[in-house]
């Protein structure tokens, strides 16, 4: 009879797991004083939403309010606090950073992914995405430098993260790593061509993929790649893959979107942010459109967000894994081993 592995609170597994989770509150409090010295407010956008966010890939965890009355109204707890911090940029608020509790269903099964975890979220008005980048590879290094550690190591790669980063367009990559001149399956405006992508890209496309479908295909075989030896900064998104970024100024088929890897570990998500309520809306109905042919379901559009979104400054942002990040600064070989409490089993 197989051995039942003992729970995570059973003492000797705690007092393992324990080292890793003090560097995990000694991090934070480094990330804290980082921020602070630089102007920025810690903010607590509540987890609790009306729309969990409009990307189609996104899967969220629905609730329900219940009035005085009786009355039931659905909500969800938010895969990111983004709405909501950009309603503050909205009011008045100019750097802003948030520790945020997040929710996102179908994210088990690997030693990446959990449903509820950590994502540090910050924004400058009036900033370009440029200098978000910047803060970030700045927090990797403040992490290694917080546990002492060298070298990143996962699944058998590893990554200085104190070496210059590697800059590499998505275009660039797909050349590099896939032989695809993806540009060329793209328009004017940044929408993708199917035909040109699946002639391209060979015999890996299935009848019924769409130009999106190919996309992420390529995309997650290219990332297992990137962030070895040092992190990689991969920016420049199609615009139709870049759902609240703005369209770069030098070519509007490409967004101003970067995503940094290291170990072939996503570890941040950072935009240009998209400010026109119009397009938005266009962009988020398309993603809701494409959310109902995959899974059969749609989210709400947060009319109060698109409304404040008129308001916006212009602004950059980010959101970076936090747990993935203490993961690899610690040398742990899973996000749950830096969560004080892991998710429950099921």
């Amino acid at each position: 009879m197989a051995k039942t592995a003992s729970p995570w609170w059973a003492p000797h597994r705690h007092a393992d797991r324990r080292a890793a989770l003090m560097s995990r509150g000694r991090i934070k409090q480094a990330f804290r004083t980082r921020f602070e010295e630089q102007g920025f407010a810690e903010v607590e956008c509540g987890a609790l939403a009306v729309s969990p966010g409009n990307e189609a890939h996104l899967s969220a965890f629905a609730t329900a309010a219940v009035g005085p009355d009786g009355a039931r109204h659905t909500l969800y707890l938010h895969t990111s606090p983004e709405f909501a911090a950009k309603k503050l940029l909205a009011a008045g608020e100019t750097r802003i950073f948030d520790f945020a509790r997040v929710f996102r269903n179908r994210e088990t099964g690997s030693p990446l992914h959990v449903p509820e975890f950590t994502m540090l979220e910050w924004y400058r008005a009036g900033d370009p995405y440029d200098c978000v980048i910047a803060d970030t590879l700045a927090l990797v290094r403040l992490a290694a430098e917080t546990t002492g550690v060298r070298t990143f190591s996962f699944r058998g790669r590893t990554c200085d993260p104190f070496a210059e980063a590697e800059r590499l367009t998505v275009a660039e990559a797909f050349r590099r790593h896939a032989g695809i001149d993806l540009l060329a399956s793209l328009d004017g405006a940044g929408q993708g061509n199917r035909g040109t992508l699946a002639t391209a890209a060979g015999h890996a496309v299935a009848e019924n993929d769409t130009w999106a479908d190919i996309f992420s295909k390529i995309i997650v075989a290219i990332e297992g790649k990137l962030g070895d030896g040092r992190p990689t900064v991969l920016y420049e998104y199609p615009r139709c893959e870049a759902a609240l970024a703005r369209a770069t100024a030098h070519d509007p088929r490409v967004a101003e979107r970067f995503e940094l890897y290291a170990c072939g570990v996503e570890l941040a998500n950072g935009f240009g942010e998209l400010t026109d309520p119009v397009e938005q809306r266009a962009r988020f109905e398309a993603e809701m459109a494409e959310k109902e042919r995959i899974y059969g379901e749609r989210y709400p559009l947060d009319e109060d967000f698109l409304a404040a979104l008129a308001h916006m400054p212009d602004a950059s942002g980010v959101a970076l894994g936090f747990d993935r990040l203490v993961m690899l600064a610690t040398g742990c070989r899973s996000v749950q081993d830096v969560l004080w409490t892991p998710p429950p089993a099921f």
